[in-house]
């Protein structure tokens, strides 16, 4: 006798996934409902809920741009020594939820010994926050998870202990706009030109409403050259952000030239202590020299020890700097202060006022 047919459901496209359905059982038994956490050591959280059942979790780092062979790894690591089940961060590391404490050194150990460090807790240096990059991203201007690759290389040490006055987030951006967020410290492709357009492809290649509609300070419109229709850019206007490459790749707006990294500082998320902040310019014009980009680590070397040798317990990147002040910041890490790090923008008002979502 066969089964009914039965209609597969519509997926839902929008929101976050429901997380219950994948959930830990001491999780979701115990949800909403826990009593106080500590940390046995770097990398490891428990939780202790108000019925008294207890979690804990031992948190990895990884690539984030991970092949199907080093997926299966991590299954297998869960299945035999996690009880199948973890969840991964939005700093992209992995979290291995288990019920018993004796279950915690034998799955530290594989990790270890299969190359993924257990840390990114508490006073830490969490994996870095990044974007796609050259592999997926559609406007990228530096490799993103490669400048991760090479920052975490460096800051390994910093990773698996807690040595930190505070825990620092760090954050790459393959463009600038900045999808890896704000950061104690930031790493962002910095355009310095205007697009340049290859006219003959324009017509066939861009829907040019859709990328007039794009730009944000309404410097791209339609144009003819050679009796061809395309898009032109006032230059006296655009601000180099990138946004018109995604829709329309004849405007080029990458090269060796056109294409640098900037260092910013003291961004943060959060409530607690000082209220969010954005990061702030401190080195522009970095080279995009990949694939180890020297020079960017160099500079964030300075930065990450320089707040980590002088900042007090629990400051943050940013509430350290705000204490002693910008001139006392550059000074300790060692790089000149120009006209460039001058707050002297008064284009903001005209600018949203072009946008189609901000009016003031």
């Amino acid at each position: 006798m066969s089964e009914e047919k039965q209609t597969p459901r519509r997926p839902v496209e929008c929101g976050v996934p429901d997380p219950m359905q994948y959930m830990h059982p001491v999780l979701k038994a115990n949800y909403g409902n826990w009593d106080w956490h500590d940390r046995l050591r770097p990398g490891v959280l428990h939780h202790v809920s108000k019925t008294g059942d207890e979690v804990w979790t031992v948190r990895a780092g990884t690539q984030r741009q991970m092949d199907v062979y080093t997926i299966r790894l991590l299954c297998d690591i869960a299945d035999e020594f996690a009880e199948g089940h973890v969840r991964f961060t939005t700093r992209s590391n992995i979290e291995f939820m288990v019920s018993s404490e004796a279950q915690v050194e034998p799955l530290i150990g594989k990790l270890q010994d299969e190359g993924f460090p257990v840390g990114g807790t508490g006073n830490s240096v969490s994996m870095i926050s990044h974007t796609q990059g050259w592999l997926h991203c559609d406007i990228p201007g530096t490799d993103a998870s490669g400048v991760v690759k090479s920052l975490m290389d460096m800051m390994h040490e910093e990773f698996i202990k807690e040595e930190m006055p505070n825990r620092v987030r760090i954050t790459t951006s393959c463009c600038q706009i900045n999808c890896g967020g704000q950061g104690d410290i930031a790493i962002n492709v910095q355009y310095t030109k205007p697009p340049v357009i290859n006219h003959d492809l324009v017509a066939n290649v861009c829907e040019r409403p859709a990328v007039v509609a794009r730009c944000p300070v309404a410097a791209i419109r339609p144009a003819m050259v050679n009796g061809k229709a395309t898009l032109e850019v006032d230059e006296k206007k655009c601000i180099c952000c990138g946004a018109c490459y995604p829709p329309c790749p004849p405007m080029q707006i990458n090269s060796r030239e056109s294409t640098k990294i900037a260092i910013w500082v003291g961004g943060k998320h959060s409530n607690a202590r000082s209220k969010p902040t954005f990061h702030k310019l401190v080195m522009a014009n970095l080279p995009n020299n990949a694939p180890r980009w020297p020079e960017v680590e160099e500079v964030v070397r300075k930065i990450l020890y320089a707040y980590k040798d002088n900042a007090r317990d629990w400051e943050r990147m940013g509430e350290w700097i705000d204490r002693i002040g910008w001139p006392k910041f550059f000074e300790l890490v060692e790089t000149p202060f120009t006209h460039h790090h001058l707050d002297d923008y008064r284009g903001g008002r005209a600018a949203l006022n072009a946008s189609a979502h901000i009016h003031f």
